[in-house]
């Protein structure tokens, strides 16, 4: 496993599946944390995989936040939970609702009165979600404030040629739900083009046949935080890209000095403002430094690892933010062979790149009025552009 991340150059890059003389070793890089499951036979690896996610979603549903400091600070209800979530090797456990039942979360209280009374988090009767035909959610819910909010949360991966064209591009996007309703609601959730959507996972929750017929989202859902559907789109037509990078690098043979001048600018944005903005590039070898003004932000140059940090933060569209200026290139190095990848972050709020938007929301089942919320963002996941 360790030297399976030696050779990445990523964390990410770290292959699924490590085999080794006698087991393999499948792992998820999530929270800067690898996960790591270790199987003696062959079995499916999505299959693990998957499991090691759920994993994951089930400690940031229980600690609030992933890392590895809360993992350390609550490791004895780490080993319950795993306890109650794999038995002898096998997935028992998964859902959220029903560990909450059977393995108390940890709270500063129960914390004091476990010390002092040598007792642990283990609840002590079976949980209701185990035998009801709704397992995903426990029975006898009550709030005062009943509130249902679904985030529509889509990441761009895309590739940009050095002339502004879209090599690759496609869509990542999660509707998460924080849903909080007393009772047994039953909801349907319906789009104003559901035809977007593709190659969508779903909750368990999730009524497959009402989807295949109607398009419409109909369940009867968790208590509290969940991820009701994943969904990916990869038509090249339907992706939007939301910024362009104007960029002029040039490197010249025999001289100790090359030019540098980068502008980001807004390009399918809605109106929508893009924050967040964060370039970076990894120069090459032969640069030894870089005297750059940026007219916003900050940036910062390593010569050690040769990687170039610009921290922009907003776009004015009429004020476009530009860096600038020269490189110090090693005297008598030959020209590079090629010019750095331009990486991007950034974020838009209320904007589903795709154009998915959510049409209604109704409930059934209760009498009551809740409060109903939906957010949209858009943010760059593996956002590349070639010079």
């Amino acid at each position: 496993m360790l030297r399976g991340e030696e050779r990445a150059t990523e964390a990410e890059n770290v292959p699924p599946v490590i085999p080794t003389p006698h087991h393999y070793l499948l792992s998820v890089y999530r929270h800067k944390i690898f996960f790591v499951a270790v199987v003696q036979t062959e079995v499916p690896p999505l299959f693990v995989i998957e499991f090691l996610h759920r994993v994951v979603d089930t400690f940031q549903d229980y600690f609030g936040v992933c890392s590895e400091p809360v993992i350390k600070d609550n490791v004895v209800v780490v080993y319950e939970v795993l306890e109650e979530m794999l038995d002898n090797g096998f997935p028992l456990a998964t859902e959220s609702n029903i560990l909450k039942e059977l393995i108390k979360p940890p709270t500063i209280l129960r914390t004091v009165v476990n010390t002092i009374t040598g007792s642990t988090n283990v609840g002590d009767q079976l949980p209701t979600g185990q035998l009801s035909v709704v397992p995903w959610r426990r029975t006898g819910v009550k709030y005062t404030n009943n509130e249902a909010y679904f985030d529509v949360i889509e990441e761009i991966d895309a590739i940009i040629d050095k002339s502004g064209s879209t090599i690759t591009a496609e869509i990542q996007g999660v509707i998460d739900a924080c849903v909080k309703l007393t009772g047994m609601p039953d909801l349907t959730l319906s789009f104003m083009n559901p035809r977007l959507l593709d190659d969508v996972s779903f909750h368990p929750c999730v009524r497959f046949k009402r989807w295949e017929s109607e398009r419409i989202l109909s369940f009867i859902p968790p208590d509290g935080n969940f991820r009701l559907l994943s969904y990916h789109v990869s038509a090249q037509n339907l992706v939007a890209i939301p910024v362009y990078v104007k960029h002029s690098i040039s490197f010249r043979d025999s001289s100790s000095l090359g030019r540098f001048e980068i502008t980001v600018g807004p390009k399918q944005t809605m109106g929508k403002t893009i924050e967040g903005v964060t370039v970076t590039s990894q120069m090459p070898k032969g640069v030894l430094n870089m005297s750059l003004t940026p007219s916003q932000g900050t940036h910062t140059f390593d010569p050690v690892t040769k990687m170039l940090s610009w921290d922009v933060g907003k776009i004015n569209p009429q004020k476009l933010p530009s860096l600038k200026g020269t490189m110090s290139l090693q005297a008598g190095a030959s020209k590079p062979d090629e010019n750095p990848t331009i990486n991007l972050q950034f974020k838009i709020q209320q904007l589903a790149i795709s154009g998915l938007k959510v049409n209604r929301l109704d409930m059934y089942g209760e009498k009551y009025k809740p409060f109903k919320g939906i957010k949209y963002m858009t943010k760059a996941g593996k956002f590349q552009v070639r010079t």
